[in-house]
């Protein structure tokens, strides 16, 4: 509950009619969730315009609306508020509803185009090991404290990420550690929140579909650091030559991280195997049980935050040491067989690259490296050759098969990978749109201490065809396939 004058806090009001003391008890920007009590906020979607929705929303209860154009037919019982952006002032009004939770504890965002879930995850975990009351909000799942929440989208919409953090902060949550995407950011779903701090982790190819040019989608990142306020941290690796750009606007304090060059938290990569990897930071060598370069910068940048959220140094690295990664990063799929089976949601060329590169450096001369890989339909359509070079440059063999095609036909999107086949490399590629038929073919063409990559899904358990998700788990099918296999 709350009154409205108060919710609408920050939102650049243009224009109201009607009166600004009404209660509010809910609030919503989907016509079909209003009941009475509720603030109706149209919002200018991808997909729909809520504009066109108000009508609906008065008739199903709402007492106010907050809009950016007033619509024609006014009510006198019904309040309306105009604002400059109601996107933005979506953010603020949930924010204010439920008590501005982000201001009750330490929320850090974690952006960039790879590495978001493992840092956030890891940050997660090393604070719960800490002691602390935690929450986490991922792509792969919401938990407050030990309580797991399934997630559907990188960042919750604006009301739903608030009601998140309030839940964490009655009970009891310290620290929030968040996935920021540049959907959310663009789409001002994390507008009035307080961050403790922000890191960003790099950017390569991905979302152009949405964002149209890549000047936009770093400009997007760039937004959550420009919005910092002086009381918190930005933390951004620099040898990702973006990463400076991101500090270049920020009042928060500035800090970097780094592997190759001068940083505030510099680490350096002494062994690298598939049990681990061995790091010296601060003058200390430790041993992570993380694989890959890649992991040696998520290693870094869940360091920096906890030094810069107060805690030891060797506190933080002795609970990193101790701590897995993320589910569907870089996971060994246990098996039967003496093949080495891998599974990673490496689904943008420069993911795909880090992780081959990493298997190339424990592979022995004589074991093929088997690689599976799809692209996921409706998205930008120009990663899908790079996909396949990729995967050809660095594996013995390719399968080029079905990601989450949605709505778009399988072999379609495959036909664009293609593209990215050189004529070389036709004969290390097959075309195998059924992904467990690919899966299986995998195994089969594996040899004793090959190693099989299977890449795009990672932590998912569905695959999504023409708007319904299937139940498929890539780690399910690869391990039975494996185990199958090596009973013969």
């Amino acid at each position: 509950m709350g009154v409205l004058k108060d919710i609408l806090y920050k939102t650049s009001l243009v224009s109201t009619s009607g009166s600004m003391d009404r209660e509010i008890s809910h609030l919503a920007f989907d016509s079909r969730k209003v009941k009475g009590g509720t603030l109706f906020i149209a919002v200018k979607g991808t997909q729909a315009d809520g504009h066109a929705f108000i009508g609906q929303a008065v008739k199903a209860g709402a007492v106010a609306v907050v809009c950016e154009k007033l619509p024609d037919d006014i009510s006198d019982e019904i309040t309306y508020v105009a604002v400059k952006d109601s996107s933005r002032a979506l953010g603020w009004i949930a924010s204010n509803f439920y008590g501005n939770p982000s201001s009750k504890l330490r929320l850090v965002g974690v952006t960039g185009t790879n590495g978001k879930t493992t840092v956030a995850t890891l940050l997660y975990n090393v604070f719960r090991k800490m002691g602390h009351k935690t929450g986490l909000l991922s792509t792969v799942v919401n938990r407050i404290n030990d309580e797991e929440i399934p997630a559907s989208h990188t960042t919750p919409d604006a009301i739903s990420l608030n009601e998140l953090l309030d839940e964490m902060v009655k009970k009891g949550c310290e620290y929030a550690f968040m996935e920021v995407s540049s959907h959310a950011i663009q789409q001002e779903r994390v507008a009035g929140q307080k961050f403790a701090g922000a890191v960003f982790t790099n950017i390569t190819h991905d979302h152009l579909d949405y964002h149209k040019t890549f000047d936009a989608y770093i400009s997007a990142k760039k937004k959550l650091f420009d919005e910092l306020d002086s009381e918190g941290f930005a933390l951004v690796n620099v040898d990702d030559k973006r990463g400076r750009i991101m500090l270049q606007n920020t009042k928060a304090a500035k800090n970097t991280y780094a592997l190759r060059s001068v940083a505030d938290f510099k680490g350096k990569l002494v062994s690298n195997t598939l049990q681990g990897l061995e790091m010296e930071i601060d003058n200390k060598n430790v041993w992570f049980r993380l694989i890959g370069d890649f992991n040696a910068y998520n290693l870094l940048a869940v360091y920096g935050v906890a030094v810069l959220l107060g805690k030891k140094s060797d506190e933080a690295l002795t609970q990193l040491s101790l701590l897995d990664g993320a589910p569907g990063r870089f996971e060994q799929v246990m098996n039967n067989s003496s093949v080495t089976a891998i599974v990673d949601y490496a689904h943008t060329p420069d993911a795909l690259k880090n992780v081959l590169e990493t298997i190339a450096e424990f592979r022995a001369e004589a074991r093929q490296v088997i690689t599976v890989v799809g692209c996921g339909g409706n998205r930008d359509k120009g990663k899908r050759p790079l996909m396949a070079s990729i995967a050809c440059k660095w594996s013995d063999k390719v399968i080029l098969t079905s990601d989450n095609p949605r709505d778009e036909e399988p072999l379609e999107i495959i036909k664009d990978m293609q593209a990215g086949v050189s004529p070389a490399d036709y004969k290390k590629t097959v075309v195998l749109a059924d992904r467990e038929e690919a899966i299986k073919t995998a195994c089969l063409l594996a040899d004793n201490n090959d190693i099989i990559l299977v890449a795009g899904k990672g932590h998912e358990t569905y695959q999504e065809i023409k708007g319904v998700k299937h139940p498929f788990d890539d780690k399910e099918v690869l391990g039975r396939m494996l185990n199958l296999f090596a009973k013969e």
